[in-house]
């Protein structure tokens, strides 16, 4: 009888830690599960809201403590979410990546009273944030130190057209990231110097002098050491590349998805040296069309269908359908030489020889890829051809084009003797290593490139060139010379407001040791505005769209309705 009492007491202790137990996860509903664990942000995620319980959970399933150590999980468990720094002058974006299902195995509950683990870095959720972030004083204060992430963004800066070409005014902006691991224990302004390359070493030091390079919100000296989750905020006067002054055609829109035709020159999104001047913003700045959700891209140079999805729900349809090969894509280019008769297939690997720089080629060790081709039509010495890429690898056609020795006839990359006397045909790149390829293809990127010609040396370029070219620089020098003596806030525009007609003097800005704007710029040509590639049809599962083409791809009689 004693020994059956001791068990029932036993018995009676066990099962009220075990309901002190569950009493704990009941905050947890219907997500014990590994595989209900979603993904709190993702590239398609709703801005403005986060999924609380799901990066708890998360937190809960990484941790190694027993279930007792939930209430005080650390602070460090999910890192902080690092802001993009447009440093470079390339236009080659980089597709997110979300992190795998973590799998998790739950310990055996325990029986005794849960006790407190052993570090603790933050003992409320005020704690934590104030652990991970860098404090701000209230959410107004939060959007001017991180811009970029709200409605203001769209009123940095007005368009205004000039020369067929549709310009920025220069406006102030402020770059910001948190520091990265390798900056660590470094000075501040030897990490600028070497990872950002975008402005001379004096310009950050003359920013951290004058508080506009900082730390934390806060001015330190040029011989700050980074520490772990510093936020960095440097402010800069931008000058924006120009692109075409064509307009962005809506080829079709509901509730869910935006079409459109988009013109050669203007990138999808904001990378490198452009922001305003790409797709999203004059879609937004314009149509009103804001906070469209990126499905697929199209290089810069290349024009024609481009999707947008209106709600995240469709954007992952659509974008699965891609990614799975349910989407047939139908391009038009103009190529160089005489193109085979028939239709021919290319299924050479591709490989990526630099995403920095976004170049690609033909390589045993690339990614399995398939491309037909037929010749449609003739213009002079050049082929008109109909594409169909059957996967989806980055630069396919250009290279595959390449590869068979009848590259776009005007490819500023691939048809170019930077690849050797064969212009890569057959993958011969003239017997130089790919290191060697990227120095060489950087070296003409930096030469080619929208460049500016300082004042100083403004004589000596001007005698050697053209009465056109000297016409130009004079041209920029007079408006560079009024920017300066007229610093005024630049206008904003929003919504459906038209881009001024021409350029207005009173609504730029300049800065006094902004570089760029003691430079007088190259304006980009005709020849520098287009590629002859152009998206022309998508048809996916009970869908289809197309566009009209391109004046270079009606020059010749094709019956395009028959393709």
């Amino acid at each position: 009888m004693r020994f059956l009492k001791q068990f029932k007491s036993i018995l009676q202790l066990h099962l009220k830690a075990k309901q002190r137990t569950c009493s704990e996860l009941s905050w947890f509903p219907k997500m014990l599960n590994p595989k209900s664990v979603r993904s709190a942000q993702t590239q398609h995620g709703e801005g403005s809201s986060v999924d609380v319980e799901n990066i708890f959970l998360h937190r809960f399933m990484l941790s190694v403590e027993p279930v007792s150590s939930i209430g005080g999980q650390d602070a460090s468990a999910s890192s902080a979410p690092e802001c993009v720094w447009f440093h470079s002058d390339t236009d080659i974006g980089s597709a997110e990546k979300e992190d795998p299902e973590t799998p998790v195995s739950l310990s055996k509950q325990p029986t005794e009273e849960p006790s407190a683990p052993e570090k603790r870095k933050a003992d409320s959720t005020e704690d934590e944030g104030n652990a991970k972030k860098p404090k701000f004083d209230d959410e107004k204060d939060r959007k001017i130190k991180r811009p970029g992430f709200s409605d203001e963004r769209y009123d940095e800066t007005s368009y205004y057209f000039e020369n067929g070409l549709r310009k920025v005014y220069p406006y102030f902006f402020t770059f910001t990231t948190f520091a990265k691991g390798r900056w660590v224990d470094e000075k501040i302004l030897d990490v600028f110097v070497r990872e950002f390359r975008a402005a001379p070493p004096e310009e950050y030091e003359r920013s951290l002098e004058a508080g506009k390079l900082t730390v934390n919100n806060e001015k330190v000296p040029k011989d700050y050491k980074i520490k772990h989750n510093d936020l960095l905020a440097n402010v800069v006067h931008r000058h924006e590349v120009p692109v075409t002054s064509q307009p962005i055609k809506i080829v079709y829109m509901d509730k869910d998805i935006v079409v459109v035709n988009k013109p050669p020159s203007i990138p999808v999104h904001p990378c490198g040296r452009y922001r305003h001047n790409t797709v999203v913003f004059i879609l937004a700045k314009e149509y009103n069309l804001k906070n469209l959700r990126t499905i697929h891209r199209l290089d810069r140079l290349t024009s024609g269908l481009l999707l947008f999805g209106r709600t995240a729900d469709k954007a992952r349809e659509l974008e699965q359908q891609i990614r799975t090969r349910q989407v047939k894509k139908e391009y038009v280019c103009r190529v160089q030489g005489r193109f085979p008769d028939g239709i021919v297939e290319c299924s050479e690997p591709i490989d990526v020889v630099s995403y920095k720089i976004g170049v690609c080629r033909v390589s045993p060790k690339g990614k399995d890829c398939k491309t037909t081709f037929q010749r449609i039509g003739e213009d002079g010495d050049c082929s008109i051809v109909h594409c169909k890429p059957l996967t989806g690898r980055m630069h396919q056609i250009r290279v595959h084009l390449q590869y068979l020795g009848y590259p776009i006839s005007n490819d500023p990359l691939y048809n170019h003797e930077v690849f050797g006397p064969l212009k890569g045909k057959g993958g011969d790149i003239g017997g130089i290593s790919d290191e060697q390829l990227i120095n060489n293809l950087i070296s003409i990127h930096n030469a080619e490139n929208w460049l500016g010609v300082d004042g100083e040396i403004q004589a000596d370029v001007a005698s050697t060139t053209n009465n056109k070219v000297q016409k130009e620089i004079k041209a920029e020098s007079v408006i560079a010379a009024s920017v300066k003596e007229h610093n005024v806030d630049a206008s904003t525009q929003t919504c459906h407001e038209e881009p001024d007609r021409s350029y207005d003097l009173k609504k730029s800005t300049s800065d006094p040791h902004c570089h760029e704007c003691k430079l007088n710029y190259r304006e980009p040509e005709e020849k520098d505005l287009i590629m002859y590639l152009h998206a022309w049809k998508y048809k996916g599962l009970n869908w289809e769209y197309k566009t009209e083409l391109p004046d270079w791809a009606c020059k010749t009689q094709i019956n395009y309705e028959e393709l």
